[in-house]
């Protein structure tokens, strides 16, 4: 990959690019508003190790200001012209000879010396950086140059606004993005979609998971059909209004006798998949205020009504209120028994950092929603205390305690049990927009602090290729650290994205100056940790991840092993243990994908999301109906393991679909999504 070029200073400016090879000047692209901070410059041919000049004019006032970038690259020069009119430059081969012409011709010479010493000059060749020019003079001096040097060819039409929204430049492809193309891949994600649901409505319909080999269902959270209400708003973001009426009418029929009649459910699981999933159908429906205008999303019901829903989840919410009213603190017990009422600890005592800290969007909302503050009071009682509790440089241990109120050990990861307490510490804040800097500033804080941890101590970069990922500490900062990567820590990409923009695009985060240097880093980080996610997908035989990976380091090189896939540039970073080579369709890696591209609009996220797609499709899909996990991704033929979890059709497929999809559906400054894919109005 070519390195990419900053546009840090330039939000919105009109620009073109010239390629030059031998001496021969064309331009590739001549584009408006482009994210300078996403350009991939192609390789060109040309003598090796030589280093390209680029050339940046862009007017501001009656100025204009040139600066000039270095990169070590082969051959070639690069020269970009950026104006907010059109402004035709002549540009010749970036020679010495050349270059020592320009600097005499206009006085020039004397500017480079006010700015650039001589020695620094002749070793480089170059001119020099934040050189000033008057614009008339800058004119004049293009015009004398263009005596000794070819011309460039004529500019190719500039794109109207229309255009740029439907198009992305790749100077690697040197092609526009064809929107029909991804219109395709979508369709054929909901295809998928259709063809989950139907082994699932045929073979295990009020179950809550689909046994896709077995042909049957079986209920594994509690017996609230699971399946149907978190593929419910799915299926309203995809238009399947078959699908939207047969779950609804299973919803109106059923679902409130079996809350009422049900044992033991766990808090977590049934907040975030069923109570999640019916307020976010209930919105999408078009209750609470919900509309097109918002989301990008028409839904007919076909006479169900989305008062149901609302009804039900405050139902089902007032039986998990147990969990916090039965404990002693503000921690909530883990699990609740719905027909009586009653709540207890998980066997051990102790409950999970991430289920007690992953239950506020849910409870928050429906309180907006009801009207009684009694839900949200109860669940953000847990965020109040725990910002009291001590931490390792914002970072927290993986257990924490009901009865006293105390974390327990010092376990300290972003995988299992640690993940989604610093996802919801950001969405959380995101998700109420005029407390941010008032009631809910401290969960901003609280995440900015940890992710300064987690840079502090957990990542590292892998050898010999350099994958940054994020490992573990099991015995604290104290302790030693693992190399050890849960496929679940793929959610932080995409997190670190929504803190760093705060929801909306990157261009215009920096238009809007909403962006300070840790955002900047924590931006760059999130790339750098999906290029690792979605490696882990190549490195595999099948092209699926492993529920985790181990990476070697300097200091614990392991050897054992690899995915399979001996093309992988990264064969010799990622290590797969036996005992971990399973896939459960699980969603967090295309999760990140597209948050990554909503707010960067790099394409890359695309082509690496079709291809997990497309994996998927080859390796996990049965034929009569269903998607299956798989046992082991490293070897083919595969081995699947009669599952298809709820969170396939909720979050795997949902994403996937809105990653193939336009930015005007469900956008991110309008919307915030559960840890389950639920999205919910932002208030």
């Amino acid at each position: 990959m070519s390195p990419g070029v900053s546009g840090s200073g330039l939000p919105g400016a009109s620009w073109c690019v010239w390629i030059i090879e031998n001496g021969m000047p064309g331009v590739s692209e001549c584009l408006e508003c482009l994210d300078l901070d996403r350009l991939e410059l192609p390789r060109a041919s040309g003598s090796p190790g030589a280093s390209p000049c680029v050339l940046i004019i862009e007017k501001t006032g009656s100025a204009m200001r040139k600066q000039e970038e270095n990169f070590e690259w082969d051959a070639s020069v690069v020269t970009r012209a950026f104006s907010t009119k059109s402004i035709r430059h002549d540009c010749g081969r970036c020679g010495i000879g050349k270059i020592l012409i320009l600097l005499m011709v206009g006085g020039l010479s004397y500017l480079i010396i006010t700015h650039r010493s001589p020695s620094q000059i002749e070793s480089r060749g170059l001119l020099p950086n934040s050189t000033i020019w008057n614009a008339k003079h800058a004119k004049e001096n293009f015009g004398k140059l263009g005596r000794f040097v070819k011309k460039p060819r004529e500019l190719p039409r500039r794109l109207s606004p229309d255009d740029i929204k439907n198009s992305s430049l790749s100077l690697s492809h040197n092609k526009l993005y064809d929107k029909s193309e991804w219109m395709s891949r979508k369709n054929k994600v909901k295809e998928a979609f259709k063809h989950a649901w139907s082994g699932y409505s045929r073979y295990a319909l009020g179950y809550d998971e689909l046994m896709p080999l077995s042909q049957k269902g079986v209920d594994g959270l509690g017996g609230l059909g699971a399946t149907i209400v978190d593929s419910l708003d799915t299926a309203m973001i995809m238009g399947l209004d078959e699908v939207v009426f047969e779950a609804g009418s299973w919803i109106e029929k059923h679902l409130m006798e079996r809350i009422n009649t049900k044992g033991q459910v766990n808090l977590f699981e049934t907040t975030i998949r069923v109570l999640g999933g019916l307020l976010s159908a209930y919105h999408l429906g078009g209750g609470g205020h919900g509309n097109i205008s918002d989301s990008g999303i028409s839904v007919n019901l076909r006479g169900l009504k989305s008062e149901v829903f609302l009804g039900t989840a405050k139902n089902l919410a007032n039986h998990l209120l147990s969990a916090f009213t039965s404990s002693p603190t503000s921690i909530p017990f883990s699990d609740v028994i719905l027909n009586t009422g009653s709540a207890y600890p998980a066997p051990g005592g102790l409950s999970s950092t991430s289920e007690v800290s992953t239950l506020q969007l849910e409870f928050n909302y429906l309180s907006k929603l009801s009207g009684d503050p009694r839900y949200g009071m109860e669940a953000m009682k847990v965020l109040e205390h725990l910002k009291t509790l001590p931490k390792i440089e914002g970072m927290v241990p993986i257990y924490i305690s009901p009865h006293s109120g105390e974390f327990s050990g010092e376990n300290v990861r972003l995988g299992s049990r640690g993940d989604s307490y610093y996802e919801y510490l950001i969405k959380v804040w995101i998700q109420e927009k005029h407390n941010r800097n008032h009631q809910l500033k401290y969960l901003y804080d609280m995440f900015m602090e940890a992710m300064k941890g987690v840079k502090q101590f957990l990542v590292r970069k892998s050898i010999p290729k350099g994958l940054v990922f994020i490992g573990e500490l099991p015995y604290g900062s104290k302790g030693s650290f693992s190399p050890k990567m849960d496929h679940l820590v793929c959610f932080l990409p995409g997190t670190l994205a929504l803190g760093a923009t705060k929801g909306v695009t990157k261009k215009k985060a920096l238009e809007l100056n909403l962006m300070s240097n840790e955002d900047l880093e924590n931006l760059s980080l999130a790339e750098d940790l999906a290029k690792t996610c979605f490696e882990m997908y190549s490195v595999t035989s099948t092209g699926l991840a492993p529920e985790i990976a181990y990476f070697n380091i300097e200091d614990n090189s392991e050897h054992a092993l690899g995915g399979g896939s001996r093309s992988s540039e990264y064969a010799n970073d990622i290590i797969i243990k036996p005992n971990d080579r399973h896939n459960l369709l699980r969603p967090e890696t295309v999760e990140s994908l597209f948050v990554l591209h909503r707010i960067t609009g790099d394409p890359k996220y695309r082509d690496w999301g079709w291809k997990i797609f497309q994996a998927f499709e080859e390796h996990t899909k049965v034929e009569s109906g269903g998607y299956s996990s798989l046992d082991d991704v490293t070897t083919i033929p595969t081995h699947k393991r009669d599952k298809m979890e709820t969170f396939f059709l909720g979050e795997t497929l949902k994403y996937l679909y809105l990653l193939f999809g336009d930015d005007d559906i469900l956008p991110l400054d309008k919307f915030v999504f559960n840890t389950e894919a639920h999205p919910f109005p932002i208030f």
